[in-house]
Order: C-alpha cells, then sequence, then structure tokens
C-alpha cells in the first residue's frame, strides 16, 4: 500500500479513538450540572473520568503529531484556518485540565463550583469546535493555490457549521451518559444518566438527521459509496443507542453509540479521501494527501516510529481502563477528593 494512503489510514484511526475516547469525557464533563447539585454525588460523577482523560487527550495530540509529520502542508494550513479557534480550544482545555486538580484541594460551595463550570466549559466549547472544524472541512474553506486560507473568522460560521458543532456536543453528551451508567453505582444516579441520556439522545437524532441533510446539498460526501454506508450505518446505530439506552440495556447502548461516532468519523475521512481540505475557490487548490505531504524518506521513517510507538499507547490505554474498570463508589470519590 501506498505510504500517503497508510498514513491518511493512520490519522483516521487516531481520531476514531479521540472522538471514541474523549467524546464520552466531553459528555461526562457536559452533564455535570445537570446531574446532581450536590458535592458527593458530582465526586462520584468526575471519578469516573479523572484517572483517565489526559490519557485521552493523547490521542489528540498523537494525531497532530502525525498529521505534522505526514502532512504538514495540512498541519500548517489548517492551524492558520482555525488559529482563533484553536486558541479558544486550548484556553478551554487548559481550564479543564487545571479544574480537575484544583477541585478538591479546598473546602467550600463556591470553590467547587468554579472549577466545576470550568469543567463544563471546558467540555462543552471543544465539543462545539471540533463539529465546526468537521462540516467546515468537509464544506470546503477559502484556500488558494498557494495553500493559504484567504478568508476570516467568520468565514468558519454557517448554519451547517453551527448545526455541526451542536450535533458533536448532543451526540457527545449522550455518550457520556451511557458511559456513567456503566461506571456508576448508586441506582438514583444512574437512573439520572439514563434519564438525561434520553434527552439529549433525542435531541442529538434531530441534528444528526438535519445535519445529513445538509451535508446532502452542501458536500460531495453522498456521491461517496463508502462514505455513505458509513454515514447511515452511523445514523442506525445511534438511533438503536438511544432505544436500548430507553430500555436500560446500558452495555449495548454504549457500545452502539461508540460505533456511531466512529462510523462518523470514518465517513467523514471516506467523503474527504483522497482529500485533507477541500478548496471552495478552486478544487483544483484543495490539499490532498499527495501534494502536501511530507517526501516519501520522511514517510517511511515516520512508518517505522509509528508502528514501535503506536502499539505502546494502545497497550498502555488498554492497561489504564482495565486498572480502573469497577464501578465508583462513594468512598472512591472521598479516596481522590
Amino acid at each position: 500500500m501506498d505510504l500517503h494512503v497508510i498514513w491518511f489510514v493512520l490519522i483516521v484511526v487516531l481520531f476514531i479513538g479521540f472522538f471514541f475516547l474523549e467524546g464520552f469525557d466531553y459528555g461526562v464533563g457536559g452533564l455535570l450540572p445537570f446531574l446532581s447539585q450536590e458535592d458527593r454525588d458530582r465526586s462520584q460523577i468526575l471519578r469516573t473520568i479523572t484517572p483517565v482523560w489526559d490519557g485521552n487527550e493523547v490521542w489528540m495530540i498523537t494525531a497532530g503529531g502525525a498529521l505534522f509529520a505526514s502532512f504538514p502542508h495540512v498541519y500548517a494550513t489548517m492551524f492558520s484556518t482555525f488559529y482563533l479557534a484553536l486558541f479558544l480550544m486550548l484556553l478551554a482545555l487548559i481550564l479543564r485540565g487545571v479544574a480537575f486538580e484544583f477541585r478538591g484541594r479546598r473546602e467550600g460551595r463556591s470553590w467547587r463550583r468554579f472549577w466545576e463550570s470550568c469543567i463544563v466549559f471546558g467540555s462543552v466549547v471543544p465539543a462545539i469546535l471540533w463539529g465546526v472544524a468537521v462540516t467546515d472541512l468537509l464544506r470546503g474553506l477559502p484556500i488558494d493555490a498557494s495553500m493559504v486560507y484567504t478568508g476570516g473568522f467568520f468565514d468558519l460560521l454557517s448554519l451547517y457549521s453551527v448545526l455541526g458543532g451542536l450535533t458533536f456536543l448532543f451526540v457527545f453528551l449522550f455518550h457520556g451518559a451511557a458511559f456513567l451508567t456503566l461506571r456508576l453505582s448508586e441506582p438514583r444516579l444512574v437512573a439520572r444518566a439514563r434519564k438525561l441520556g434520553r434527552t439529549v439522545g433525542g435531541i442529538a437524532i434531530l441534528l444528526f438527521v438535519l445535519c445529513l441533510w445538509l451535508t446532502y446539498v452542501q458536500t460531495d460526501l453522498f456521491t461517496r459509496p463508502l462514505a455513505v454506508i458509513a454515514i447511515l450505518g452511523a445514523a442506525v446505530a445511534f438511533v438503536l443507542a438511544n432505544l436500548l439506552l430507553a430500555r436500560a440495556k446500558d452495555c449495548g447502548s454504549f457500545i452502539l453509540s461508540a460505533l456511531a461516532i466512529a462510523l462518523t468519523t470514518a465517513a467523514f475521512f471516506a467523503g474527504l479521501f483522497p482529500r485533507l481540505m477541500v478548496s471552495s475557490l478552486d478544487p483544483a487548490y484543495s490539499l490532498t494527501i499527495t501534494n502536501a505531504s511530507s517526501s516519501p524518506y520522511t514517510l517511511s521513517i515516520m512508518t517505522v516510529v509509528a508502528c514501535i510507538f503506536v502499539p505502546i499507547v494502545l497497550i498502555y490505554q488498554i492497561w489504564a481502563y482495565h486498572l480502573f474498570r469497577g464501578r465508583i463508589t462513594q468512598k472512591d470519590a472521598e479516596d481522590e477528593y
């Protein structure tokens, strides 16, 4: 297989892993204020993700590193295009990381509520921005022949991109609710997570359908058979995930929710291939896996590096989740906070 295609597939896999893992991470953080007003309950809820949230972020860092190594022109154009959005995302993620560490450092309701609001902000904002970025890349951006973005910040915002951002947010909220039903031990909290999951899941289905319609109207994704199969499979999986959650089939709901996220991500990349950034000015200006890639020598070296270190990351991640696989109790939350 061509090295360009291998690295494209690797980036797809890394983003699937990132959206699957960080999806429920963002979802738990976004649902926090709606699940309970009690400190003891919120401590249990946060304890479900505090051992693993930073490991989940590694997937984003690895995907960014892989993009820089294999397709540097895409990396440069993308970061200049989404500069302000990425700055806002970075700020949100920094606040979120600090909040996880500082929330339990002092007693006091106002102290904890402040840091909890940072966790919510740091979960909701990146989820929306990722949805905006994905839909913008698929719809196309004003990129000229020199691979330079010629638009402004508000050119990134449209009905389609805003709808994409909201769709990502509510899908992740549902994913987080399904995750909580598997990780919390108190029946009342599990029931609340399940009820809230049904609510946000219903909204997510509506947004998903609207986003699919605009994707059909504004992009060429539906001209690509593999992308069509993946996106329709994602839609079916997500509807079934909602139905299973309503019937308290929590494990199946979480698995199907994860499958929907994975298939949506795969559909996005299949809709782009062999492009990585679509130019709305002229299709010939689009950045592809060939005109935006590193040299064959660089790709060959990075392939060897990836073959060594990607399995290590996978093994560590699996071990971490195996280690923290049990349901969270009040004692677990007290031990951390």
